[in-house]
């Protein structure tokens, strides 16, 4: 059907007149504005295409008219658009009576709607973490079970943003579920503990199902019908689960390739902590309340699980005082550090990435997300935490400028997938002090920086 239409691609300031019968050009770009964190490039914007018409013929498809006065014939094309028009209102009257008589899915239609190739950006449903403390706990490579039970409890999380009448049936199946889980495997679960921490683990497995504020407390609370009980005794469920999921996964879950051993690398998690320092003498005002401040605190948990060599030198610079005294500078969608320019200082990691379902991760290569692909640590999360790409290399992450990046979903897709998605190398998130970050501007200054947790995952090249 589409080769029957004008096909017109115009300039922003083109004549309204000319669009009569407008379709978007299907690119695998969609019309963004990128941007790119680095030490010498800002903000690069789309370039504006030229008018252009074309009318693409139903026999020969290769052929383009660039003028309408040179067409053939535009009494017979008016004829066959106007009967191509009936046709389709025809068509489109019997499909409707056939789905309401018989609502079944209609195979093959889906060729006329949008390509998959944008489903992922632009499809309200796409389920990614929207909180660091959800992106860290998905990325936990913890039993199979523990991560059932996981995602039965994430779950009630979208079922609690329904308006008016929640599905608390639905919810409390749901927690059902996971005690059913959490009691039948039960030896499973303890057993991918190891041997010297499964004493807290079998503390923990018993707080979960029946210690205060765990999942028992969770399903008293559905069948109450609280959303408010429900949303505390939740979030204190979840945080179980990931404490018990920590205890499962001690180390990395893969091996690194030789070639990387080279680097620096957390195997797990650590945690930074940041004193900000206002430049210009003013202060800080806490969401929280109380009394502003000159400095303020920010915690990021950095995850190695995911991100080995990125996390592990960005950890060696802060355990070497590399970001004690930086100055930061801020725009409408990221603080960023100094560039480090002149300075000796960490390792050119390459770009290092790990797929949603993948085993490790991807290295020197960005994820396709308008083809589906998305990161375990995405960056479309309010305070996630990223290296920039090298001036030398995109392959390659800055060896020592980073940023916090400030998701805002009004400059992001329909999906909610901010449109730079799988190019960075992600490492961490903020968990401690998000209110803090748009209130940094340009000069501030990171005071101290400390790896407060972590340090005796983090190893080093002369320590193998």
């Amino acid at each position: 059907m589409a080769s029957l239409f004008s096909s017109i691609n115009f300039h922003q300031n083109a004549p309204v007149s000319l669009v009569a019968s407008s379709f978007r050009r299907q690119t695998s770009h969609p019309i963004h504005y990128l941007f790119r964190f680095n030490r010498t490039r800002g903000v690069d914007t789309t370039k504006a295409t030229r008018s252009v018409i074309r009318c693409i013929s139903a026999k020969n498809p290769s052929v383009e008219f660039s003028d309408i006065s040179n067409l053939p014939s535009m009494s017979y094309i008016s004829t066959l658009f106007h009967g191509v028009k009936k046709l389709e209102s025809t068509i489109a009257a019997i499909l409707i009576f056939v789905q309401i008589s018989s609502p079944l899915p209609l195979f093959g239609y889906n060729s006329w709607s949008i390509s998959p190739a944008k489903a992922v950006l632009y499809s309200p449903d796409t389920k990614v973490p929207r909180t660091g403390e959800l992106a860290l706990r998905r990325a936990i490579p913890a039993n199979a079970n523990m991560k059932a039970i996981q995602e039965s409890l994430e779950d009630i999380s979208y079922l609690l943003r329904i308006p008016q009448r929640k599905p608390y049936g639905t919810m409390e199946g749901n927690v059902k579920r996971a005690i059913k889980i959490a009691m039948d495997e039960k030896e499973s679960i303890l057993g991918s503990i190891p041997e010297d921490l499964k004493e807290k683990g079998s503390m923990l497995h018993a707080s979960l199902i029946d210690g205060k504020g765990r999942l028992q407390s969770l399903l008293a609370s559905i069948k109450d019908n609280d959303p408010d009980r429900v949303s505390v005794d939740l979030a204190s469920s979840l945080d179980t689960v990931a404490e018990l999921e920590l205890l499962q996964a001690p180390g990395l879950s893969f091996l690194l390739p030789e070639q990387y051993l080279k680097y620096p690398r957390l195997t797990g998690r650590g945690t930074v902590e940041f004193t900000i320092e206002k430049g210009d003498g003013t202060t800080f005002s806490p969401a929280s309340g109380g009394e502003p401040r000159k400095s303020a605190i920010i915690q990021v948990v950095l995850d190695g699980y995911s991100a080995p060599l990125t996390a592990g030198n960005f950890a060696k610079l802060v355990v070497d005082g590399a970001y004690d005294g930086v100055k930061l500078s801020s725009t409408n969608q990221a603080v960023l550090s100094e560039s480090g320019l002149g300075k000796n200082r960490g390792y050119n990691v390459p770009l290092e990435i790990k797929p949603a379902g993948q085993f490790e991760p991807l290295y020197k290569t960005t994820l396709s997300v308008q083809d589906g692909e998305l990161p375990v640590l995405p960056l479309s999360v309010y305070g996630a935490v990223a290296m920039a790409h090298s001036e030398v290399s995109e392959e390659y992450s800055s060896p020592y400028q980073f940023f916090f990046y400030l998701y805002d979903k009004r400059n992001a897709g329909l999906g909610g997938l901010s449109f730079d998605e799988g190019q960075f190398s992600v490492f961490g998130y903020t968990t401690v002090g998000r209110d803090i970050l748009p209130q940094i501007k340009t000069g501030d200054v990171i005071q101290s920086a400390k790896l407060v947790e972590g340090r005796d995952r983090l190893i080093l090249p002369d320590e193998n």
